[in-house]
């Protein structure tokens, strides 16, 4: 296969996974998925090594493509199946994620699979937007191992009802899976498309150069970080059970562009919700890596080869069922980002910038009205650190998520909520050579009871400026003007107002009287 063919490959490939999520946008009736693009697809070979993704949510591409060989093995696959999977512990990543994967086959030859991830605002946890403040796991919804959904192409409408009916919306939980099984029915077919233009030999050839392609695009960029052992820590805020200052700590080896990255030193896994399994912890490092790679490696298995990381049994980065992992998937990710990040700016300082907001500012709420039950959850975004080279980007979504934000036109149509000020937090990036973004304010005003969940990070701790750079403002939670923890679980009441004020990035390089 010369480089012509082995680029359109690329792009052929990668193009299913885009279709996947057009197709699970559109069908989808939630604006979680609809409106925030909370959805992720990705093409996988048969052994479960991932062949492309489209450039959806990195921490829930990461986790799958760390996760999915455990998955696949585990279980017997035949034409037209597919299996639903949410379980942390067993490839997931938190429970309103959730996972639906279909194998493909070639005259009874299982050739790969396919697989989406949509996060589903409600899961049945204990608190409406399925984001508790839990100290378990079975307090934060409904757990699903990899379970068959369908089976020679019948649907399981029991389990299919088991799942949805731990919903307060079963009727939309219902329309969601249903986008997402046609999602993956378009995946297969588009799969089976190319497998059956070129034969099943040419793709399995062409799989094994598109996988050397990137692990040679990945070495290039790999081996210019210099040898040596580079360390770093940093801190969540707490857990929501009134534990706070927990560390996470990393130690990154590089030798002639193989990386080692070891998280010993950790906290141990927590009481609250802030614990993650390790594949949750591999998307975080995976993603800093892949920044680092030229933009048209191809994002298979072969780009993260030289990369092997390590986290003790128990830790805060490698929990132990029944750990409450609900903000582990969301914080805890953007923390990692923030300590990888943190080490290699001592090796390669011009290439790293400074920490961005570091938290998804997750909101979760529901109640009830004359119209039925209702769940809502969005994540908020903040400034960006500035770099060597550039300031930072005021008021976007940073690092682990990728989403976009709820349109308040969709918003206000679909619950009972007003959005009375949504705008740029004016000065919050840190000062420096080059100043880091300014964070958001989004000020929520409630038109019926309500049950609010907050999940936020960088309210006590502030994002970290570089070379000299002044660190970015805290961010803010209040209630009618009163400050509120930065996890929590409240009752808000009609014509009450929950203010949001994310954090700025960090600033890089010393201040100059240029600079604010």
């Amino acid at each position: 296969m010369d480089s012509i063919e082995l680029s359109l490959f690329a792009c052929r490939i990668s193009a299913v996974c885009d279709e996947m999520g057009a197709v699970l946008r559109r069908s989808a009736l939630s604006p979680n998925i609809k409106d925030r693009l909370d959805l992720s697809c990705a093409v996988f070979d048969a052994s479960g090594e991932l062949c492309a993704q489209a450039a959806h949510i990195p921490v829930h591409l990461g986790s799958m493509a760390y996760a999915m060989r455990g998955i696949v093995d585990q279980l017997e696959w035949q034409t037209d199946d597919m299996v639903v999977v949410n379980d942390p512990f067993l490839g997931g990543t938190h429970l309103p994620d959730v996972t639906l994967i279909a194998p493909l086959f070639v005259n009874e030859t299982l050739c790969g699979f396919v697989a989406n991830r949509a996060h589903h605002a409600d899961i049945g946890a204990t608190t409406p937007g399925s984001m508790p403040i839990s100290s378990r796991l079975d307090e934060e919804g409904i757990i699903i191992p990899p379970t068959h959904i369908m089976r020679a192409g019948q649907l399981d409408t029991t389990r299919l009802q088991q799942i949805t009916a731990a919903t307060r919306n079963p009727q939309q939980s219902h329309g969601d899976y249903a986008a997402q099984i046609s999602a993956n029915r378009c995946g297969v077919q588009r799969v089976l498309e190319i497998i059956q233009t070129m034969g099943s030999s040419a793709y399995r050839q062409a799989l094994i150069a598109l996988n050397a392609y990137a692990e040679r695009l990945a070495a290039s960029a790999l081996r210019d970080i210099p040898n040596g052992e580079y360390s770093y820590e940093d801190v969540m805020d707490d857990d929501g059970q009134g534990n706070r200052a927990i560390p996470i700590k990393t130690r990154i080896n590089v030798t002639n562009g193989r990386i080692g990255v070891d998280f010993s030193g950790t906290a141990p896994q927590a009481a609250g919700n802030i614990n993650c399994p390790l594949s949750v912890a591999a998307a975080a490092v995976y993603y800093v890596f892949r920044c680092l790679m030229p933009a048209q490696t191809p994002a298979c298995a072969g780009a993260f080869r030289a990369i092997t990381l390590s986290a003790p049994r128990g830790c805060l980065l490698n929990a132990r069922r029944p750990a409450a992992v609900a903000a582990g998937n969301v914080e805890t990710s953007t923390r990692i980002v923030d300590v990888v990040m943190g080490a290699l700016a001592q090796a390669i300082p011009q290439q790293i910038p400074a920490a961005s907001h570091g938290s998804m500012n997750n909101v979760a709420m529901g109640g009830r009205t004359a119209a039925g039950n209702w769940d809502y959850y969005e994540t908020i975004g903040g400034g960006m650190g500035a770099g060597y080279q550039h300031h930072g980007i005021s008021a976007v979504q940073t690092h682990m998520t990728n989403t976009l934000n709820t349109p308040i036109e969709s918003l206000e149509m679909h619950y009972p909520l007003r959005v009375n000020h949504y705008a740029i937090r004016s000065d919050s990036g840190g000062h420096g050579q080059h100043c880091g973004g300014d964070g958001i304010v989004r000020e929520y005003q409630f038109l019926a009871e309500t049950t609010v969940t907050l999940l936020t990070e960088r309210r006590h701790h502030a994002p970290s400026g570089s070379a000299n750079g002044a660190p970015g403002a805290c961010g803010e939670n209040r209630l009618n003007g009163q400050p509120l923890p930065a996890k929590c679980t409240f009752s808000a009441n009609p014509g009450d107002r929950l203010t949001i004020k994310s954090a700025g990035g960090g600033g890089w390089g010393t201040p100059t009287n240029s600079t604010k």
